[in-house]
């Protein structure tokens, strides 16, 4: 059985040497995954766009986390990359205290938005620390508002 550990990083070493005791292999690839109640991951497992290697993304670099299409792309203040995890299982991850879903399309950090330019039709563009723009949509608009204190 192989699993992945989303763990706080002084319980990752004693976690996996206990689970590799008991035959259970750790794999950061693994869809099977043992978290700590109440705890958050402070980085993500992605693959470098160009290389395809695999990196890892500290929670506190990512501006932002997108789908497009079947692609999920982690943007952080260093670069891009791809993650095969689903959006809402990264969302679960992640702090939310911290992170903010805007859309059914994307995570954006709270504290790497620059600007918030709102529009006509209960929308908001926001312009995010490396430059990129995306919308919160009417769905998460009232969400949003709210996290914001707007």
């Amino acid at each position: 059985m192989k699993i992945r550990l989303a763990v706080s990083g002084e319980r990752y070493s004693e976690l996996k040497a206990e689970l590799e005791k008991c035959g259970i292999e750790i794999d950061d690839n693994a869809s099977l995954i043992l978290c700590e109640d109440k705890s958050f991951a402070d980085s993500l497992i992605a693959r470098d766009k160009e290389t395809g290697e695999r990196v890892v993304v500290a929670a506190d670099d990512i501006v932002l986390i997108e789908t497009q299409g079947h692609s999920v792309e982690v943007h952080s203040v260093r670069g891009s990359y791809q993650t095969s995890d689903r959006l809402y299982k990264i969302q679960g991850l992640l702090d939310p205290g911290k992170f903010i879903r805007i859309s059914n399309c994307a995570i954006v950090a709270k504290n790497k938005v620059i600007k918030i330019a709102p529009t006509l039709s209960m929308k908001f563009i926001l312009t995010m620390i490396n430059g990129k723009k995306v919308d919160v949509t009417r769905n998460y608009y009232y969400i949003f508002k709210e996290a914001f204190g707007i």
